[in-house]
């Protein structure tokens, strides 16, 4: 297909542990249609992953080699929480709740700086070995973001271009009770959930496109209130995890309500900000019941059954939304802000 036939997307993709494999699902249904064309892409931890290993296959061949590489990349995860090894941390299976509570007691008794001495971490030796980060620097497919916390400032830090690094994704990655903070160039970062999951930014400022398209973990909305001391420390979690992003909605929301009512000011050119935010449309693709129904626990496993249906999840519910909504791009939101 002619790519001035194609629509452009831009892609945030949150993170979520082994929940990540619900985006490798919906990317890999993406990356069949042909009439969709990436320009940007913008991740945090499981997202941040995501978004390099599917830059590094574009580069090396293709949309059908990039498929390739995220199924390889989310194998090599599994096997690596198969082999048992507990500093899988992420993606690792703590195999049953009396070793999950030991887990949990560890790390909020001890610092990584304790119990994690040399400050080994399985994931970082596979993402390493997967992704060729020459080719994803160089990339001229789309432009990737991948964001993380600057630990001393509390501030966003978005890795770009040739910043971009396995140990930018590992600061982003970085869950700041289970490894020690990720130094770069003299700065440590913790993981990018905290001020943005994921940052939406650079997709409205710095990108031609205007139809960004969230795919989305961490359910916004529980209909059943919390009671247990798990069940109230999972939603704080969730609710911890959501909020810069919930943040980031409402602030677009609100200039968009701005300039509707008031138009563009006289002085605002077609590649202000003020230009960038009225023309942008809106859409997630979700499966929040289905996602709801997993426990914050089983963000930690990675075994081939549960990756393998999570990412059968994704792939259908990106078949739905293009089916429901493809139409829709290039014309208007399909996400109400409103609500």
């Amino acid at each position: 297909m002619s790519t001035r036939k194609r629509r452009r997307i831009d892609l945030a993709l949150q993170g979520g542990g082994a929940h990540g494999a619900f985006t490798w699902g919906v990317l890999d249904r993406l990356l069949e249609d042909e009439r969709l064309e990436i320009d940007a892409i913008s991740g945090t931890s499981a997202g941040a992953m995501n978004a390099v290993v599917l830059a590094d296959g574009l580069m090396a061949g293709g949309r059908k080699t990039a498929r390739e590489h995220l199924r390889r990349f989310w194998s090599r995860v599994s096997e690596a929480a198969a082999a048992g090894h507990a500093l899988t941390a992420l993606f690792g299976d703590w195999g049953g709740a009396p070793l999950a509570w030991y887990a949990e007691w560890v790390t909020r008794t001890l610092s990584p700086y304790q119990f994690n001495p040399l400050d080994i971490n399985p994931l970082r030796t596979i993402v390493a070995a997967e992704i060729d980060f020459e080719r994803v620097r160089c990339c001229d497919r789309m432009r990737v973001f991948v964001c993380a916390t600057n630990v001393r400032s509390g501030q966003l830090r978005e890795f770009r271009g040739a910043e971009l690094s396995a140990d930018a994704v590992m600061a982003s990655a970085c869950l700041p009770t289970l490894f020690r903070a990720v130094e770069i160039d003299g700065e440590a970062y913790w993981d990018g959930g905290y001020v943005a999951n994921p940052s939406l930014l650079p997709l409205v400022t710095e990108s031609s496109t205007h139809d960004l398209v969230l795919v989305q973990i961490n359910p916004v909305f529980r209909q059943r209130l919390p009671t247990t001391a798990q069940e109230i420390l999972d939603r704080l979690n969730e609710i911890t995890f959501n909020a810069s992003l919930v943040k980031e909605l409402r602030t677009i929301a609100l200039l968009k309500q701005l300039l509707k009512a008031e138009g563009l000011p006289a002085a605002a050119g077609r590649d202000s900000l003020f230009a960038q935010i009225d023309a942008l449309r809106l859409h997630r693709i979700d499966c929040e019941e289905e996602l709801a129904g997993l426990s914050a626990a089983s963000k930690m496993n990675a075994a081939w059954p549960f990756v393998s249906r999570l990412h059968q999840i994704g792939r259908e519910a990106a078949d739905r939304w293009l089916e429901r909504n493809f139409t829709h791009l290039g014309r208007r939101s399909t996400l109400a802000l409103g609500a």
